[in-house]
């Protein structure tokens, strides 16, 4: 069985989550955005060791804690290659948005594509490519479950007007997606998770998108 652990963490409140198999306590690591003491200590108190860490897309907010985890947990760092350089103008983009000062981002150790498998301890899950938010931008699927990044929240969805964004990228996507049997959690990257029904049938952004879209 697969458990999932989620902390909001830094100024933007972004879903840092770590997935792991529950019997075999091995897992990895899904967008480590800030406080990376906090997510160290939950890895601790979850007893996971983690394989890898894998990020949803490239932006800061996401990212923050990312040199900090693999220095210590000696992993490797898996990103979409079309977010290589949005990856790299985190500092940048932290004083814009944010005002603060960081140091530059470790590059990834592997691009994942589309389809991809990723293990987790006896479980296997796949990439799925789902550009919009940015043009690098995947979710993760594991057994009932979708972590979407950006590109899908409880009752919205991820901008397109930031670099790399797409509308009709994100509508193509947000289809992906809600092709998923209604009973899918969906864990986003900010805000509360929720299931692929709720979204499809309440989702006031989704269903505008998707009508236009047709």
């Amino acid at each position: 069985m697969l458990e999932v652990r989620c902390l909001s963490v830094g100024r933007l409140q972004t879903n840092a989550y770590l997935v792991f198999d529950e019997e075999f306590r091995r897992g990895i690591v899904i967008d480590p955005g800030d406080e990376a003491e906090r997510i160290m200590d939950l890895i601790s108190r979850c007893d996971v060791e983690v394989d890898a860490i894998y990020l949803t897309h490239g932006h800061f907010d996401h990212v923050l804690a990312l040199r900090d985890l693999r220095r210590e947990l000696g992993c490797k760092v898996y990103l979409h290659k079309a977010d290589e350089g949005i990856l790299a103008s985190a500092p940048r983009d932290a004083k814009y948005f944010l005002g603060i000062e960081v140091p530059p981002p470790p590059k990834p150790d592997g691009w994942i594509a589309d389809g991809q498998l990723i293990r987790i301890g006896s479980h296997l899950g796949k990439v799925l490519h789902t550009p919009g938010h940015t043009r690098g931008s995947v979710c993760y699927v594991f057994e009932e479950m979708i972590f979407t990044g950006d590109t899908l929240f409880a009752g919205s969805v991820g901008r397109t007007d930031l670099p790399g964004g797409s509308l009709k990228d994100l509508v193509s996507s947000l289809s992906k997606i809600l092709n998923f049997p209604d009973e899918f959690m969906i864990y986003p990257g900010h805000g509360p998770s929720s299931t692929v029904g709720v979204e499809r049938k309440l989702n006031a952004f989704v269903r505008n998108l998707m009508a236009s879209g047709d």
